[in-house]
């Protein structure tokens, strides 16, 4: 039975806020893709109205699926108006095949190379041939993290290049606002000795323990009252600017002294309040940065 589709352009920032949206409202899936370049790029998990601020947000052209008998129309309008954006003008909407929407999508997603051997790669591709490639399998779905967004990137080469520094043996990881798992699944594969990864999503849990059994990776995946009292060697939160000041205290409970923090999803006006609240416990400083996106890491003491 075919898919209802509708595609349209509109603003990076407001992009991913809205496709944020449309999942929630009752969309079955959103594809991204820079409209000028034609690469794919992820949908940022938590979506804040940040559009205003004086960041070169790139065009992007959004494919967004509904159910045959879903009104696309009342969807669209409703998650436009709960991030406080007008719907585009120029809607292009179609019927899509089961076929064709599979062959489009596996299409935008090619293996992704993150640092120097770690690789993420779709099911539909062949891992690459060195040996010493750390190939993590992962196909894109709704769940939060495929590695394309800068947000995601950020982190998987800090922990690739934290665990190569540290020495992953004997070291404990915790990855709060896990998504897909992608990176609670990555240290696993880069050497960690035990990984948690903890969403207040139930959806997220069950993604990320299929992930991390699809790579042959041992983690727990726990809702937040689930996680037992520890402190991890290594803490990453991919979450964005609000709940990061919100988590604060927690995150800095779970981190051990000596202990390594990182923060994603962070924009460039948004990490110096992120960088003040984590003072009081972390030695902080922007480590990398990328199209408008930053990565604060903290040193706990």
């Amino acid at each position: 039975m075919p898919w209802q589709s509708i595609t349209f352009e509109l603003a990076e920032g407001p992009a991913q806020a809205l496709s944020e949206a449309l999942l929630e409202a009752g969309a079955v899936s959103v594809a991204i893709e820079d409209a000028q370049a034609g690469t794919t790029q992820e949908v940022a998990q938590y979506a804040e109205p940040e559009w205003d601020a004086p960041v070169a947000w790139r065009l992007n052209r959004l494919e967004v699926l509904f159910d045959h008998d879903a009104d696309a129309d009342w969807i669209l309008h409703a998650a436009a108006r709960a991030v406080g954006i007008d719907v585009p003008p120029s809607l292009r909407q179609a019927q899509v095949a089961d076929a064709d929407w599979v062959r489009r999508c596996e299409a935008q997603f090619a293996p992704l190379a993150i640092g120097d051997r770690l690789w993420i790669v779709p099911s539909w591709h062949a891992a690459p041939a060195d040996p010493a490639s750390v190939v993590l399998r992962l196909d894109p779905g709704l769940a939060f993290g495929t590695g394309s967004h800068p947000t995601t990137r950020l982190v998987l080469r800090w922990l690739a290049q934290t665990l190569a520094d540290d020495g992953a043996t004997g070291q404990r990881v915790l990855d709060y606002g896990c998504g897909s798992g992608i990176l609670a699944i990555a240290a696993g594969k880069l050497g960690a000795a035990q990984i948690d990864a903890v969403d207040t999503d139930p959806q997220a849990i069950i993604a990320t323990r299929d992930n991390a059994q699809r790579n042959d990776v041992a983690l727990r995946a726990l809702l937040p009252n689930e996680l037992p009292e520890s402190a991890y060697d290594i803490v990453v939160a991919n979450i964005l600017a609000n709940p990061l000041i919100a988590l604060a205290p927690l995150l800095a409970a779970r981190t051990r002294r000596g202990g390594r923090l990182a923060l994603s999803g962070l924009l460039a006006n948004q990490a110096a309040e992120v960088m003040a609240t984590y003072a009081a416990c972390f030695d902080v400083r922007i480590a990398a940065r990328e199209d408008g996106w930053m990565l604060v890491e903290g040193l706990r003491r």
